[in-house]
């Protein structure tokens, strides 16, 4: 059985062929709500092998088909049993999947997935809408930049294999950069670096163009002295001593964008409106992020350009509350938290890999940036939301001594209970394009349950 699927990209096809051809395309192009993950991407379209991680340790490979390349026209890729970890995907029977480009008038192509296979369409549909748009998306962003004369320079990235990092290197990869993972174990190739957080090398950031320092411990947790800790200790003292190699490197970046959080709002600020001019707030966070702020000081006297990207509530179920509440409200057992009333902050997982890359080459931007969609929710609506998106009732509204019993009284206060009404104005003001300003829309796209392509 043959299943189809195409659509428009406002590219070249060359762009367009070029752009499956670099690293990160395979993460970018994963469905983030499939259980599955990335073990080796193909180090060639013509004939690499891409192998995936799937739940009870198996195995899905794709070898790429010498036969059939025809670049920029055509590459396939057939699913292969090479191992005994791979053998069960015998079961779902045979995948061919062939990847097709036509050119059309107005540097325009027309991408199309044929895929012969015994796996229903329906199963299928909701990967390859998530595909093309994701990929109409990327390459969007890229030619944001392009047309504003900014070329893909070189990146150093810490947190490379993280929730964000790991795509915002994938991002960045297929959009040409040239990205340097900052590791603290020995290097492996040339496109890592062994960092140091406590001691970072004299040649660490020789010949990069930018810094993306996204490092730190999880903040999520019971707010005990030994986390609250970890978590400073992690960020404050690391990112000056970055800050200090980027100011004090001759032939080093122009620019340092560091992770923040709208943390610094303090847990509890009512109804106000709050964009970059609000002041901080009280409590552990608010603290923690205003010394990480301010720890970035010294390349901002050295005239580098510096970003605080302000982060919201992250959606991906790949990780952060989306990943903790999908499972509850997919077993019907979801509900506002306490009165409901509470604003949340929510920012769109690729909305935020656009903001990173905007801090990169937009001059106009440096201090602080709120990271949020522009439309905060109430944590009612969004519980509401993601039930109507998952098809299940909101009717088990969570007590508060809930999050207390997990996160301590601190940590239930500032993490779950917050209470932040913050808006992007920065981005606003810069023309910045959202992807997704609808909370619903973000959750369909990035659960899987988009509504059918006309």
């Amino acid at each position: 059985m043959a299943i189809q699927y195409s659509s428009i990209i406002d590219a070249a096809r060359d762009d367009v062929f070029a752009w499956h051809s670099r690293a990160g395309a395979l993460a970018r192009l994963l469905p983030p709500w499939q259980p599955v993950g990335i073990v080796a991407e193909a180090g060639s379209l013509a004939d690499g092998q891409a192998v995936l991680s799937a739940p009870g340790g198996l195995r899905l490979v794709s070898d790429h088909q010498p036969a059939d390349f025809d670049p920029p026209a055509r590459f396939v890729d057939e699913l292969a049993q090479p191992d005994v970890r791979s053998w069960p995907t015998k079961l779902a029977g045979s995948w061919r999947h062939e990847h097709r480009f036509d050119a059309l008038a107005g540097e325009r192509t027309r991408l199309t997935d044929r895929v012969d296979t015994a796996v229903p369409e329906r199963l299928l549909r909701q990967m390859f809408q998530f595909r093309h748009r994701q990929l109409a998306e990327d390459i969007a962003a890229h030619r944001w930049r392009a047309e504003r004369g900014v070329g893909a320079g070189t990146v150093a990235l810490t947190g490379a294999s993280g929730l964000v990092g790991s795509a915002l290197a994938a991002f960045l990869s297929t959009g040409g950069f040239r990205v340097i993972r900052l590791v603290r174990r020995e290097a492996r190739d040339t496109d890592e670096r062994r960092w140091d957080p406590e001691r970072p090398a004299p040649d660490l950031l020789d010949g990069v163009d930018a810094v993306i320092h996204l490092a730190g411990a999880s903040i999520a947790g019971r707010f005990t002295d030994a986390h609250k800790s970890a978590v400073r200790a992690s960020r404050i003292e690391p990112t000056r001593l970055l800050a200090e190699r980027a100011a004090a490197t001759d032939d080093g970046p122009a620019v340092f964008v560091c992770a923040s959080a709208i943390g610094i709002y303090g847990h509890d600020r009512g109804d106000g409106t709050l964009d970059e001019s609000a002041s901080r707030g009280d409590g552990f966070l608010a603290d923690v992020v205003a010394d990480w702020e301010a720890a970035t000081a010294p390349a901002a006297a050295a005239g580098v350009r510096v970003v605080n990207v302000r982060t919201g509530i992250v959606q991906t179920p790949r990780g952060g509350t989306l990943r903790l509440l999908r499972p509850l409200f997919a077993a019907g057992l979801g509900g506002r938290l306490g009165s409901g009333r509470q604003w949340l902050s929510w920012i769109d997982l690729d909305d935020l890999i656009d903001i990173y890359h905007r801090a990169l080459v937009d001059p106009v931007l440096s201090g602080p940036v709120n990271a949020v969609a522009p439309d905060p929710t109430r944590n009612a609506q969004y519980t509401e939301v993601l039930a109507a998106v998952l098809r299940r009732p909101a009717m088990l509204p969570v007590p508060s001594l809930g999050p207390r019993l997990l996160l301590g009284e601190q940590g239930a206060r500032e993490l779950a209970e917050a209470n932040q009404r913050v808006v992007p104005q920065r981005l606003l003001d810069a023309g910045h394009r959202f992807r997704r300003v609808d909370l619903e829309d973000c959750l369909r796209h990035q659960l899987g349950h988009q509504r059918s392509a006309a």
